[in-house]
This record gives structure tokens, sequence and C-alpha cells, in this order.
């Protein structure tokens, strides 16, 4: 029985596809045979550029590549495999040379190399170096498939961050999200009070490449002025009354993820000036200290202020405004997309009766209607708490007239 498994595991295992590259057309003959020999399939390329126009549609397992070469040689080719759209991005390149030293071999390694071999080829060397390159890329996608699973079960979870509605106005959201996520600009998130800024920062944030790594949150307007600057770049300690430890700000937190800075227009031009330059310059300083800290940060904005009309007042930075507005999101009022609040209205029932574990309540026609007909100041969130209230005081079916009398 267990050879039978152990012939399950080979016959998978040599299912695999291996290309060569080489100029050498005995090394590649050598290798293609050996290879094959061993049930592997092998195809092989005789020059780095068709080397890498094969890689890139072939669907490979494993790749071996000669260093010197002509036209492309092997770190060229190794740079272009490695490229993060290249569809071979995750695809073990196993380097050889007949010319092999410790600095060639690190800098291929650095490279992205899974491994380095010297000829002539070690037989033994070879197909275990062949089994491990097959097998670490199968651990790599099956590691992938995992984390992509418990991202999708974490944004499953924080239902409490979701776009609701199917209105024009917040399908164009939508579409710009989706567009600007992948991608390391800046955000400037603008809207009133109660409109889904931070949903719409959290989106960009779980659909953003950055999403296994920090999310940090700062309410510039919820923060004393003159605690901002500590609240975002840290300090030392003893650097002012009750400083009693060194603590790393906002930045450091965010660092390798993304930070959301909320209320930006109620930022002081001090900390202003310092959050510009940690921008332009890729680092912070804690107060306290002269010592500058690297901070690889993507940085989100959002606001309910018109930063025109600051920037003519005198009390935002317009060079700070260009930083931040590389691309610029506006969140529409609810009046602005009343259609969507019969949809709002269900989703806030169902998410309100949970969490208090009551029976789920109904809207009448009419009772929604009523609601499309208010004006709504306080956005989302008056609307949310206008059922809330509607639930608690109302019948199991909330009316027209429950709205008159209660909302």
């Amino acid at each position: 029985m267990l050879r039978f498994f152990e012939n399950i595991f080979i016959f998978k295992l040599n299912m695999a596809k291996i290309l060569v590259i080489d100029d050498e057309r005995a090394i590649r003959n050598i290798l293609k045979e050996t290879l094959e020999f061993e049930g592997y399939k092998v195809d092989v390329a005789e020059n780095g550029v068709q080397g890498v126009e094969m890689a890139q549609v072939g669907n490979y397992d494993l790749i071996y590549s000669d260093v010197k070469m002509p036209q492309m040689d092997g770190t060229e080719l190794l740079a272009a495999l490695k490229q993060a759209e290249s569809p071979c991005a995750d695809v073990p390149v196993v380097m050889i040379s007949g010319h092999g030293n410790i600095e060639t071999a690190v800098e291929c390694i650095k490279q992205g190399a899974y491994d380095f071999l010297e000829k002539p080829l070690d037989l033994n060397r070879l197909l275990v170096t062949t089994r491990h390159g097959i097998d670490s890329k199968q651990l790599r996608h099956e590691a992938r498939t995992l984390r992509n699973e418990a991202t999708a079960l974490k944004k499953k979870v924080n239902s409490k961050y979701q776009m609701i509605g199917t209105s024009k106005a917040i399908e164009s959201v939508r579409e710009m999200i989706a567009k600007v996520a992948p991608t390391e600009a800046r955000v400037l998130i603008t809207g009133e009070n109660g409109t889904g800024k931070e949903v719409v920062a959290r989106m960009i944030f779980e659909q953003s490449n950055r999403a296994e790594m920090p999310l940090v949150t700062c309410n510039c307007a919820a923060i004393p002025s003159e605690l901002i600057e500590s609240e975002l770049f840290g300090h030392t300690k003893g650097s002012f009354t009750g400083a009693v430890k060194d603590r790393a700000g906002k930045f450091e937190q965010a660092n390798g993820g993304t930070l959301f800075l909320d209320e930006i227009g109620d930022m002081s031009l001090a900390a202003q000036t310092k959050v510009l330059r940690a921008l332009q310059e890729g680092e912070v300083t804690r107060v306290g200290s002269d010592k500058a800290i690297q901070v690889n940060v993507r940085v989100i904005a959002a606001t309910n202020k018109d930063l025109h009309k600051e920037i003519e007042k005198g009390t935002f930075r317009e060079d700070l405004f260009h930083r931040l507005n590389v691309i610029p999101i506006h969140v529409p009022a609810l009046d602005e997309r009343k259609e969507d609040i019969p949809e709002l209205v269900e989703f806030f029932t169902k998410q309100i009766c949970e969490e208090q574990g009551w029976a789920v309540k109904t809207f009448a026609k009419d009772a929604i209607a009523a609601l499309q007909k208010r004006h709504w100041p306080g956005n989302i969130r008056e609307l949310r708490n206008v059922v809330e209230r509607l639930i608690i005081l109302s019948g199991t079916e909330i009316s027209a007239a429950d709205i008159e009398h209660f909302a």
C-alpha cells in the first residue's frame, strides 16, 4: 500500500513542466534527456529572449537558465521573469554557470533565483534541486490560496464596512476604488459627515497590495493640536511632560502598510509641514529626537471640508493638498442617492436585529417612501440611527405612521 502511494506521488511530481534556457546545445540536450528520463516534461530555449517569451506563456513549474548568454544574459533574464506583473514571477528559477563564483551566486539569489548550480552539473544535485524547486512552487501556491481564503473570510466577517447601494453615484465610487486600490497612489476622499468616507478608505485598503499589512487610522479632529505631532510621528522619553517612554507614531506603526488620516482638514499647520516632509522624503522624526526613521507608507486622507477654501484662508498648505490629492474620490451625500435607501434600510435592519438578538422586523412600502422623502443632513449615519430607533420603538412591521411619530 505504501508503495502504491509513493508511485502516485512520483507520478504527480513528474507531470511538472520544466524550461531549460542555455545557448550551448550540448547542455540543453543533456538537461532535457536527463530530466525527461525522470518523467518531467521539458522544453528548451537557445537564448534569453526566446526563454522569456516561452516562460511568459508556458505555465512552467521550474526554469533552468544559464548565466552567460548572448543577447540577454541570465541576470537580465531573471530580472524580466521576476517582475511583479510577470505571469511567471512565482516560478522558481535555477541559475547554472561554468564560470560560477560566490559573488555571482549571491547576486542571483538576491535577484530572486531559487538556487545556483555550477557546471559541470552533478546529476544527484540536479535531481534534488529539481524536486525541491517544484515542491517550493506548490507550497507557495498553497500558502497564497490559504492567505486569499483567510482574507476573503476576514472581509466577510467584517461586515461593518460595506458599501451598500446600486445607484449610479455609488457605482462610480466602486469603479474608482477598483481602479485605484491596486496602485500605490495616494487618495483624498471628500464628502459630508456620515457619507461613509471611512468605508471607502477601508475598501481601498482591502483591495490593495498592502491588504496583509497594517491599516492604521488617525482621526486628526479628535486629537488636540499640541499632541497631533506626537501621535503621528512618535516621541522619545522625556521629550515633554508625560512622555515616560519612547513611543512609535502612526507613521511608524503603519510602516509597510496604509495610514488613513481622517479629517485631515483639521490638522494644525505645524503638523501639516511634517506630514509633507514624510511624504516627500519617506522618513519621520520623533518629537524630541533628531534621528530620521525611514517609513514606507501609503497614505489615504479624508475630509468633510472644502480644502480649496481652507487654502485661501491660509489654514491648509497647498503643497500638501497636491501631495494628497493624487486620486480624488468624492462620496455622494445620501440626498444624492435616495434610490439606495430601501437597500440601506434592509441592510441596517438585519444588522441591528442580529446584533441585539431580535427577530428581524420589516418596513412597509409606505415607510420606505416616507424615508425617501426626508432630508438627510447626517447622511448614512443619520439613517442608521433612525432605523435603530424605529426598530426599538415600533412593532413588527414599521409603517409610515411610525416614521412620522418616531423619526
